[in-house]
């Protein structure tokens, strides 16, 4: 096996190793690094190979604290390694480790792509990672399984969903393709939505370098749904290999009775569909069992629990993902670390 290091390999080679993973995804494309690199990360790439083949490895993203004296190291949705094979997984973290004590990381957090497992938080334990106590990207999700035939993937829906598709499109609800000019308009939606149902968003300059790093590329588009030429609602979904995935939607509070939501929502899951996507991601619900959302989300409002009750009606199967794990290189700067995370995040 050889070790790549971070200027031995090539963004295609590492696009196709990713996109090809079961474990892939797009944060972990060499776009997503080049996007988080215009917003004071530093981005750098290890891979394992054999025999002309890559057969796991990480995108870090490092981000300097104040001073510049010591950095934190994150990998975003990876590493993508096959966690069975345990000579290849030790390679790689060997490696890991050696590059972000070489830019004096704190600590290293990871957050695989993988569904929950029994078996791997152990082995996660045993490798040196701990929980971590800041998980970034979501812990729950809904993913949508894109291979049947459209009217099939649309039977599954709640019927109260295909209704108020269908309404939609009764009640004059055109859905079209945003451009980099109606930008602006589709922040001033997710300003209006993040203060109505209280999430934060990016800055406008951050949706405007998604736009132009992934949609010119196929591996994003932004839908617009309209009435009357007057914007009503947005989102943009992003693909990449098989995989597709809903991040950003925001909507206006006119009209919500023509249900735009849900014409829009569809339409993003028809064009991943006739990309070739196998999956749609719709990116986030409260972190319970199945059992429980089913159980309490006509009940409650709160945090997530609004995205879940509309979320649910496109069908589709309840992840829970491993969530994320610490390796810590510097244990008193690590716990000085925590403490300011949690105390800048404490209620009030």
């Amino acid at each position: 096996m050889r070790v790549h290091l971070p200027s031995d390999i090539s963004e295609e080679d590492w696009n196709s190793f990713v996109a090809a993973s079961p474990g892939g995804h797009i944060l972990q494309s060499s776009r997503w690094g080049q996007l988080k690199e215009r917003f004071g990360w530093q981005v750098a790439r290890v891979a394992i190979e054999d025999q002309g083949q890559l057969l796991a490895g990480a995108q870090i993203l490092f981000r300097p604290l104040p001073l510049g004296l010591q950095t934190i190291a994150y990998a975003p949705k990876g590493p993508i390694a096959d966690w069975a094979d345990e000579e290849v997984t030790q390679t790689l973290l060997e490696a890991l480790h050696h590059l972000c004590r070489q830019r004096r990381a704190i600590f290293l957090k990871i957050e695989p792509d993988l569904a929950e497992d029994p078996t791997l938080a152990p082995q996660l334990t045993e490798l040196g990672f701990r929980a971590s106590l800041q998980t970034l990207q979501p812990r729950c999700t809904i993913l949508l399984d894109l291979t049947p035939d459209p009217e099939a993937v649309l039977a599954r829906m709640k019927s109260k969903t295909r209704y108020n598709i269908r309404l939609a499109a009764r009640k004059g609800v055109t859905v079209r393709e945003g451009t980099a000019k109606d930008l602006p308009g589709f922040y001033r939606l997710l300003q209006l939505t993040g203060e109505r149902d209280r999430f934060g968003i990016h800055s406008e300059s951050y949706y405007e370098a998604a736009h132009q790093l992934f949609v010119p590329r196929g591996l994003a588009k932004l839908f617009l749904a309209t009435f009357e030429h007057k914007v009503l609602a947005g989102l943009m979904a992003f693909a990449f290999g098989q995989k597709a995935w809903y991040m950003y939607g925001a909507s206006s509070d006119e009209h919500r009775n023509f249900m735009p939501n849900y014409l829009l929502q569809w339409e993003a899951i028809e064009w991943a569909k006739e990309r070739g996507c196998l999956t749609y991601d719709m990116w986030g619900i409260p972190d319970e069992e199945e059992e429980l959302l089913e159980r309490e989300f006509l009940k409650r409002s709160d945090g997530l629990w609004g995205v879940y009750r509309f979320k649910r009606g496109f069908g589709g199967q309840v992840v829970h993902y491993l969530g994320a794990y610490d390796y810590v290189y510097s244990p008193l700067l690590y716990w000085l670390y925590n403490r300011l995370v949690t105390w800048r995040v404490r209620p009030g």
